[in-house]
């Protein structure tokens, strides 16, 4: 069961590289007339769900949570909540690289944050620490880890052709 858990944290992962290193093939599958950001959002949710699935097979849930785990999870969640809303579905999604004008926000609140994104979300996961074995956390924030690293390498003459 631990290393079918450990594939399911890692799942994501590899299509998040493929989409962000090939963003015109996934235009192209996705076909005339389909928002790209829309269909990866509905295939992020469907992995997302993996991943907690994965995470709940090897956690031990008990109550009360423990003093770290309300600002931890408040304050990743926050962060997650912002950047959905400043930059919208196709920011969020990568509608960059799929050729849409994704203005870039400027008025994000702790601009000293590189990807608040990820930060966010590793603050979350580091908020079910006492539930989750500690290898499945760091498998998981390593992924985010690596996503950070990826998209930081952004060529705006590697995005996909302009979406109708």
């Amino acid at each position: 069961m631990g290393i079918l858990a450990g594939i399911g944290v890692l799942l994501p992962f590899p299509f998040y590289w493929w989409l962000w290193t090939n963003p015109q093939s996934w235009v192209n599958l996705c076909g005339h007339g389909r928002d790209p950001s829309m269909v990866m959002a509905r295939v992020s949710h469907v992995l997302k769900a993996a991943q907690l699935l994965s995470l709940f097979s090897v956690a031990s849930l008990s109550w009360p949570p423990p003093f770290y785990f309300w600002p931890l999870m408040a304050f990743g969640q926050f962060l997650n909540f912002r950047v959905y809303q400043l930059l919208g579905e196709a920011g969020t999604y990568y509608g960059v690289r799929f050729g849409k004008n994704i203005p870039w926000v400027t008025e994000f609140p702790f601009g000293v944050i590189r990807d608040p994104q990820y930060v966010g979300s590793i603050m979350s996961l580091l908020a079910c620490f006492s539930w989750v074995p500690f290898q499945y956390i760091l498998l998981w924030c390593l992924g985010y880890v690596f996503m950070m690293f990826v998209e930081s390498k952004e060529d705006s003459s590697a995005r996909a052709k302009s979406v109708s």
